[in-house]
């Protein structure tokens, strides 16, 4: 997209843990207004090219190449805390950097959990924190937003409304955003370029393009569901942790 300013580059990345080659030659560029997304099985290095990309880990060769300035509003896969740490989720967000009251509730608002707003964080579900993670890293008002596997731990009905909601605050933010996921059928229609890997980059491109190679039905081809793009009929709605505005009777999960 040489018309949208460049975020972040990475060229020949190469990482190697034990003597096993995590990472071989990764290269990427992603640009403001771009969502980009890294799909591939368990264990192929998602997650630590995010890492590299962030600045986390060291690679053995290559080099990574970031805007100054760039706010990044990072939601990660896992965040484990002090189980033992009294701590509601206002308080949790109020730890972000400049984050405001005003701003807090109405990303609560937003992402269909407000009435979390006094809720111990030991006692969310799984797909209640990862909403929870999730406006953190927009209180940042970030330039690039990353993350990876955000769907974790939601319902499909949950996991449908958050992929119709990230294009919408791409445009609102005006950011760019690096997404990891291993399901390409979920995030078809919320995407514009795929990353293929497996330890390297077996295929890029649009979805569409992507669903169909080689490289992608050798990886995929037996386990994963046709590609289809979503449609639900109702006459309720439901929030992003897949309770319906009606659904009083939901009980709350340990994670």
């Amino acid at each position: 997209m040489p018309d949208r300013p460049l975020l972040l580059k990475a060229t020949g990345l190469n990482l190697k843990r034990r003597h096993k080659q995590v990472l071989t030659d990764i290269s990427l560029e992603l640009h403001a207004g771009e969502i980009l997304t890294l799909i591939g099985p368990n264990g192929c290095g998602k997650s630590t090219l995010i890492r590299i990309l962030l600045g986390l880990e060291k690679v053995d060769s290559g080099s990574v190449w970031r805007r100054k300035p760039l706010t990044i509003g990072y939601m990660p896969q896992h965040l484990q805390l002090e189980p033992r740490l009294p701590l509601t989720v206002l308080g949790f967000l109020r730890l972000a950097r400049s984050a405001q009251d005003s701003a807090i509730h109405g990303w609560l608002n937003r992402l269909g959990i407000q009435l979390l707003v006094n809720q111990d964080i030991q006692d969310l579900s799984g797909g209640e924190w990862q909403r929870v993670l999730l406006a953190r890293a927009l209180l940042l008002k970030p330039d690039l937003l990353v993350l990876d596997e955000p769907v974790q731990g939601v319902d499909v009905q949950g996991q449908h409304e958050l992929y119709r909601l990230i294009p919408t605050l791409r445009d609102e933010l005006g950011c760019g955003v690096l997404m990891i996921s291993h399901d390409l059928h979920l995030v078809m229609a919320a995407t514009d370029e795929v990353i293929c890997m497996n330890g390297h980059i077996c295929c890029s491109g649009h979805p569409d393009l992507v669903s169909v190679s080689d490289a992608y039905q050798q990886l995929f081809g037996q386990r994963t569901a046709p590609i289809a793009h979503y449609t639900h009929h109702h006459d309720h709605q439901h929030c992003l942790v897949g309770h319906t505005d009606d659904d009083s009777t939901a009980e709350t999960r340990q994670p």
